[in-house]
């Protein structure tokens, strides 16, 4: 057994490269193989978002606090809000953030395959973004 307490990890500033604005990751857990889940708290400022990206085996966003938009390629922007849970099929190409106005958290989930979680893609440009 292993208990994580509180604050007992670092929070780290969500790189240029996979993020547009001000995001503050804080890592749940994650664990060595065979395990292969983890997950983190993310939280958007407001304008803040992924890039595209997508996930070999999937990912789960949680919604804890805010408003946010997710949006896969093809589709329409859609807002979500606290409580809401969200599901990205393995290898849809997709993004979240905060709206425009209003920050956002939500924990994020995903699975290891072959030791990868997410292959990052170009960043949401002002246009894209601007949909929602």
């Amino acid at each position: 057994m292993e208990i994580r307490r509180a604050g007992s990890q670092a929070s780290g500033k969500g790189p240029a490269d996979w993020f547009t604005g001000a995001v503050r990751m804080d890592p749940l857990f994650s664990h060595d193989d065979p395990a292969r889940v983890a997950g983190a708290l993310v939280t958007f400022e407001p304008g803040a978002r992924t890039a595209w990206h997508t996930h070999p085996l999937g990912q789960t966003l949680i919604v804890t606090a805010g408003r946010g938009w997710v949006q896969r390629v093809g589709g329409a922007v859609e807002e979500i809000f606290p409580g809401d849970v969200v599901w990205f099929p393995p290898g849809e190409k997709h993004w979240h953030g905060a709206t425009a106005t209003t920050g956002m958290s939500h924990i994020a989930i995903q699975e290891k395959l072959d030791g990868k979680s997410v292959d990052w893609m170009e960043q949401v440009d002002d246009a894209q973004y601007r949909q929602g």
